[in-house]
Order: C-alpha cells, then structure tokens, then sequence
C-alpha cells in the first residue's frame, strides 16, 4: 500500500509542476527575410535571415543560443549558431537577424543534382532550434516551400 502512494504521490507532484512552466503557451518564431549579408565578400559568400520571435507569456524570454540550417532539395547548403540573441519582453516580439555560411561540399552536391536533371522548382526548408535555457523545452521551427524556377505552364 505505501509503494502505490508513494507512485501517486510521485507521479502528482511531476503533473503538478509540468503545469508550473513559466512558459504555458509556446512562443512562434516566423522567418521575415532572406538576402545576401552587405559584408559577404570572396569565395564563400554569407547569407543573412531574419527571424521574429513572439512571446505570448505573462513573463520574458530570455534567449541563450541558437542553432539553423537552410536545406534545397533535402541537402544542407547553408547552416549556422549564434549566442548573441535578445530577450524577447513579456506579451511582446524581438526581430534580429542571423548569418549563415554555406556549405561546400552540399552545395557541390546540389550543383551536381541540379546538372544531373532540369526542374522548374526547387524544394527548401528553413529549420531552427532556441535554447532558452536551464530545464525549458528547446524551441523548434521549420519552414519548408517551393522556388518556383521557371514560369508555370498553363
């Protein structure tokens, strides 16, 4: 009898603080631009993102570190991380930007894929991970469409 109210007990107390997360409603993080860096220069140029984060929580969120990645056609060709983010306020949004470097030896491989076979539309994803710290959940998104390469035929 105690070893069942003592699981009841546990297993009441772990519901009970899931609920107390400061964070009940989980922040959106949305991608608002996509260019050149003005400072990307040389052989490997660097792209920059823009990305929105809004908090819909009574309390503020701190961002520690993030990590991203840009896909075409499923392969890598550009990624990155970056610790220098702001504190999104309580009820509010931060905007920044992020830069990204590309990689060489996806974007080959893409090279080689795009000349293997001709298509009118490239597949992309956008994925991101926020750290916002101590025992919090990761934030996770991912932004996927189509580049539409040549004009559609009607």
């Amino acid at each position: 009898m105690r070893a069942i109210f003592g699981l009841f007990l546990i297993m009441l107390l772990t519901a009970g603080c899931a609920t107390l997360s400061p964070y009940p409603e989980r922040p959106t993080v949305s991608v608002t631009s996509f260019a050149l860096a003005p400072e990307s220069t040389g052989l490997a140029p660097r792209f920059r993102v823009g990305l929105n984060v809004v908090n819909p929580n009574r309390r503020e969120l701190p961002l520690v570190g993030m990590s991203y990645a840009v896909e075409l056609e499923g392969i890598r060709i550009l990624s990155g991380a970056t610790s220098d983010l702001p504190t999104v306020p309580a009820y509010g949004s931060a905007a920044f930007s992020v830069d990204l470097s590309p990689d060489l030896l996806g974007s080959a491989r893409l090279a080689t894929d795009l000349m293997a076979r001709q298509r009118d539309r490239l597949s992309y994803s956008f994925s991101a991970r926020l750290d916002v710290g101590g025992w919090l959940p990761d934030i996770r998104v991912e932004e996927a469409g189509a580049l539409q390469l040549a004009p559609e035929r009607r």
